[in-house]
């Protein structure tokens, strides 16, 4: 592994670490943890969680009660995750890498050390775009990000007609944002693609002219946007429902961005199974279970993700996943955190 990967893996995990732990529901971080799903006899899997254990662990239970296989499961933080497999290299005991994010698995990917997989898994898609064009790991809940929005001063019509127009000064001290937020740094690797380095570069320095209020994570910000500390930010869309089932008059709502425009990012959560896996079949069963109707339709209803495979429907209100612009680029190209740490550096975000 280059150095300069290194560093940006160390990089990354002190930041999420800061910023949104395992992609929990309160934006904190989650110490890493063992927990076995089941006890007896046969192929026991090991599971490197990003995820936090109440988005993955009841998902991971019915494929156990499914197939009598059991999964051990370590929780931690992605980077986190990403960077013990690196440590650990051969003797790494994982079968399965499970991210919240494509740029942690890409990094994976680029190193060789994850297995190509079965030709059936990717071809359960709706999109090819939500899986590694090199075939070796596969998107398992779509992300989209939105911009949430106080519902008592605006509406939808009030906001610009393209993300990028968050840079007009009439904005200033409007806008909430999480510079140190995994699934920001994500959107923003994906701008300096679509609107080049210079074009991303001065996207940013139009928003630090506009004085954004920094937030710790997507819930922090929702809040902000409720107390009407500012009026917009920039989140992925399944924060704002956690909301909305604790409180339906919550005074926010989301802002979705489609036909190419650089708000239209979809992320994924996504997992791959590592080349020293004692257990390469039964890994790529659960890759195929979480693909699985059951599955897909627990991340929909309980956790407010976007179903990855057709026929299964969306919490009521969420756009499908097949009606949104899906990336017109590689998502392995997420890898480069390094170079948007940089670039959020230099432009004062961080």
């Amino acid at each position: 592994m280059s150095p300069t990967r290194s560093l940006a893996v160390l990089l990354s995990a002190g930041l999420a670490l800061v910023a949104c732990g395992g992609d929990t529901s309160n934006d904190t971080s989650e110490s890493t943890s063992t927990t076995n799903t089941a006890s007896g006899g046969g192929t026991t899997l090991t599971l490197y969680s990003g995820r936090g254990e109440d988005l993955v662990q009841p998902v991971i239970d019915m494929f156990t009660e499914t197939t009598g296989i059991d999964v051990d499961v370590r929780y931690g933080n992605s980077a986190e995750m990403l960077l013990l497999i690196q440590e650990e290299g051969d003797n790494s005991p994982a079968d399965v890498y499970y991210s919240q994010g494509a740029g942690f698995l890409g990094t994976l990917s680029a190193d060789g050390r994850l297995l190509e997989l079965d030709d059936d898994i990717p071809s359960l898609l709706i999109d090819p775009a939500l899986a590694s064009p090199s075939g070796d790991w596969i998107g398992l809940t779509g992300r989209a990000r939105t911009v949430v929005y106080n519902t008592e001063t605006l509406s939808a019509d009030d906001l610009p007609n393209s993300f990028a127009d968050f840079t007009d000064p009439t904005w200033k001290g409007r806008i909430g944002w999480a510079p140190t937020n995994a699934s920001l740094q994500d959107h923003i690797t994906a701008l300096r693609y679509i609107l080049g380095e210079d074009g991303a570069r001065a996207w940013l320095e139009g928003i630090m002219a506009n004085d954004p209020i920094a937030y710790e994570g997507n819930g922090a910000i929702l809040d902000g946007v409720a107390a009407g500390e500012v009026e917009v930010g920039f989140v992925n869309h399944y924060y704002l429902y956690q909301n909305l089932v604790e409180d339906p008059d919550f005074p926010v709502a989301n802002r979705f961005y489609t036909d190419g425009d650089p708000g239209a990012l979809v992320n994924i959560a996504g997992a791959g199974v590592l080349t020293t896996s004692d257990h390469p079949t039964a890994a790529q069963d659960l890759l195929r279970y979480l693909l699985s109707e059951p599955a897909q339709a627990y991340f929909a209803d309980a956790n407010y993700e976007l179903p990855v495979v057709a026929g299964v429907p969306t919490q009521q209100g969420l756009p499908e996943l097949g009606s949104l612009t899906l990336p017109a680029f590689d998502l392995n190209l997420l890898l480069d955190l390094q170079g948007t740490v940089d670039l959020l550096i230099d432009v004062g975000a961080l």
